[in-house]
């Protein structure tokens, strides 16, 4: 350290706590309210209309953050902004926090399904949230750059809604984990969330943050300016959220599919022999056929089966009999989750790669096409850097160690194209978008939310599901293993659903459409803008930096020699 300043970089350890020491006991009471609230605004809680004040907090925290000099206490100046590394520190805890209150459930996934002791699941969310905390830290830190050295900064405030969209980006493209994005909270706002047709879900993360930017700086300006600044905040957070009540226009179905939902326990908790394989599938070939507690179902044209925990292999020929059967009794198409296994012949050993799969079977009993998720789940159908993680290898055990599909072209259901992902798939915008700009006609989603059990991710999981048919205006058929099983229509509104945890069947309404949004032929075009938008303020603070800082200086020293004279 020189003296009693700032210690150097190679001394991180001190460092860390000199930030630490400086910063306002305020600053983290406004991190850890933010963090609260962020967690409530998703499901369970739901209580989604904090959204408009959610980031306030921790705005008002990066803004007012760092204790004044004596100088500075003279002019009546109490918190400035937080440094760099200050306000990097603040929001890194921010998503310690958020992460732990949202994705909770990958504790019990690792602690039941991956074969890992209570104290290494422990270990693997915490290392988890520490990882995808660093894109809080990098909002955080971004403020802190764009932010002046006053009291307080506009420039910062008004560049927030850009930073946060940018970062969200970033999250989506970098660690391919975009999780539960801040406009999802809005799906059920129906007049909101059709700007994801334009925009993608993060125009609507940009118009949240836009409100909470007014709000903090509500908090942050003179009071004499406050009152007008909250009176506007609230109006358009009213207004905003007020959109919710308007009634949408109805939409109209004119095909039935069948969702299948298995309710199978997952993981080890059925023995697969002989005998438990012939009932289980019979008994899915009768609910296909004849849906429970329906004396007259409506005849559909295409029946689907979840991803599911059954051994279902494509090379089983008594499976593919019985499918086959199901497909010339009905006259309808069938869309099965199954276990993709191709075989080849390499030096006289034979080698097998599996894949996580959706086959398509025609009304004939013929297999047509299939579908290979390209996008696995890590540390759950695949175990990065395994030498690495070799721990890990417990959960990949219980649902496969799959390879990447390859192909991401729609399947062709006798004319009608089925835009298919599987599971964890659902959540990358951009990844689903491109399915509709390959003809796409109708979204069907299959999944296995069993994994999660009674937790929020299964809610969570289904709402990111309804915001990608929002953003492409296209039905979507969304059928689970445990649920939820849904039929959603293009304004994200679920048109109809079976109970969680139940065997049976949903005849499902659905229409086919070719109709392309502005999100669905440009993608990502708005969150790009943002991240440009986010990098020439960089540039231009930075150009600036040395000058405003040498003028600074020269108004420091001229204050000490007023004082001193």
């Amino acid at each position: 350290m020189h003296g009693r300043g700032r210690p150097r970089l190679h001394d991180p350890v001190r460092l860390l706590f000199w930030l630490v020491g400086r910063i306002h006991q305020d600053a983290w009471l406004f991190v850890v309210a933010s963090a609260a609230l962020q967690v409530l605004i998703f499901p369970l809680p739901n209580f989604y209309i904090l959204s408009w004040v959610a980031v306030t907090p921790l705005l008002v925290a990066l803004l007012r953050a760092r204790r004044p000099n004596t100088l500075q206490l003279t002019e009546g100046i109490h918190l400035l902004p937080a440094t760099a590394g200050q306000a990097f520190l603040l929001g890194y805890v921010c998503g310690i926090i958020w992460y732990a209150g949202t994705c909770y459930w990958i504790f019990a996934t690792m602690r039941q399904y991956g074969g890992l002791s209570t104290f290494a699941a422990v270990g693997v969310v915490f290392l988890f949230c520490l990882y995808l905390a660093l894109y809080h830290g990098l909002f955080g830190l971004l403020i802190g750059l764009l932010a002046s050295k006053k009291a307080f900064s506009s420039r910062a405030l008004l560049l927030s809604p850009a930073v946060w969209v940018a970062v969200e980006l970033a999250r989506t493209r970098i660690t391919a984990f975009p999780w539960d994005l801040l406009g999802i909270c809005q799906v059920d706002n129906i007049p909101l969330a059709r700007i994801a047709t334009v925009t993608g879900v993060y125009g609507i993360s940009f118009e949240i943050m836009v409100v909470n930017a007014a709000f903090a700086s509500a908090f942050l300006l003179r009071r004499e300016a406050r009152k007008k600044l909250l009176v506007a905040a609230f109006a358009a957070a009213i207004v905003l959220q007020g959109g919710q009540w308007i009634p949408a226009p109805p939409s109209v179905a004119d095909h039935t599919a069948r969702l299948v939902q298995q309710d199978l326990p997952v993981g080890d908790e059925v023995n697969w022999t002989k005998h438990e394989f012939t009932r289980t599938l019979n008994e899915f070939v009768g609910i296909s056929l004849m849906p429970i507690g329906k004396k007259e179902p409506r005849q559909p044209d295409l029946i689907v089966w979840p991803e599911s925990p059954a051994p279902f292999f494509t090379s089983d020929p008594v499976l593919h009999s019985s499918l086959a059967d199901v497909a010339e009794k009905s006259h309808a198409w069938l869309l099965i989750g199954m276990i993709g296994i191709d075989s080849t012949k390499v030096s006289f050993e034979h080698a097998q790669t599996i894949y996580n799969s959706a086959e398509l079977i025609s009304p004939a009993g013929e297999y047509t096409a299939r579908y290979d998720k390209m996008h696995l789940v890590p540390f759950g159908e695949y175990v990065p850097f395994q030498t690495i993680f070799s721990f890990a290898g417990g959960l990949t055990k219980e649902v496969g160690d799959f390879t990447h599909g390859k192909s991401n072209v729609p399947l062709d259901a006798g004319g009608k194209k089925l835009g298919v992902f599987i599971c964890y798939e659902s959540i990358f915008p951009d990844e689903v978008r491109r399915k509709a700009t390959g003809g796409a006609q109708l979204f069907v989603n299959i999944s296995n939310d069993g994994w999660y059990g009674d937790s929020g991710a299964f809610a969570q999981h289904l709402r990111q599901a309804r915001m990608r048919a929002v953003e492409n205006a296209r039905w979507l058929l969304r059928d689970t293993n445990t649920g939820v099983t849904a039929a959603i229509d293009p304004y994200g509104r679920i048109a109809g659903t079976m109970p969680r945890k139940l065997r049976g069947s949903l005849d499902a309404p659905y229409a086919l459409s070719d109709v392309t949004t502005f999100y669905t032929r440009y993608g990502d075009w708005f969150a790009y803008l943002c991240a440009i938008i986010t990098l020439v303020a960089l540039i231009v603070r930075f150009t600036f930096w040395t000058e405003e800082k040498a003028n600074d200086d020269r108004r420091v020293r001229t204050r000490i020699r007023a004082v001193e004279g």
